[in-house]
């Protein structure tokens, strides 16, 4: 009896884990996305928190988020930035995120200096690798067509 269950077993876990090719797989998108066999590719998480640098010129603070808004844009146009957006109001500090389309720290520290509110110290970033799917910077095609304004 211990026999046929352990065969039984056996079978149906086998069975469970076999993995079946997709009929939909396109290699030459997976391939220009950077896919990894399951569609995934590794990213950079950026948590923007509140810094440590207070500026009391309102006029100041204004300009300086508005380059943080113009280098979001032109992080996006340049490929290296696929999601960005602020969080609602809590008490973490938190204030918003991007995800940027490189694989490693380093390469996000290289460009987050690129922000004047993170350069100024207005925000200040937390960062860490996110695997996810490798198909998100195909969103940014459709995003554009469905902002009625532009910053």
């Amino acid at each position: 009896m211990k026999t046929y269950l352990l065969l039984a077993l056996l079978l149906f876990s086998n069975k469970a884990f076999c993995q079946e090719l997709n009929p939909k797989y396109d290699s030459a998108l997976a391939d220009s996305l950077g896919s990894d066999d399951y569609g995934m590719k590794y990213y950079t998480f950026v948590l923007l928190k509140t810094g440590k640098t207070i500026i009391e010129n309102k006029e100041e603070v204004s300009n300086l988020f508005k380059g943080h808004m113009e280098n979001i844009q032109k992080l996006a146009d340049d490929g290296k930035l696929i999601v960005a957006g602020p969080f609602g109001k809590n008490e973490r500090n938190y204030r918003g995120i991007f995800i940027l389309n490189v694989k490693t720290i380093e390469e996000a520290e290289v460009l987050l200096p690129s922000d004047p509110a993170i350069k100024a110290g207005l925000l200040e970033a937390e960062i860490t690798p996110w695997y996810g799917s490798s198909a998100l910077p195909t969103y940014l095609e459709n995003s554009e067509k469905v902002n009625k304004y532009s910053f």
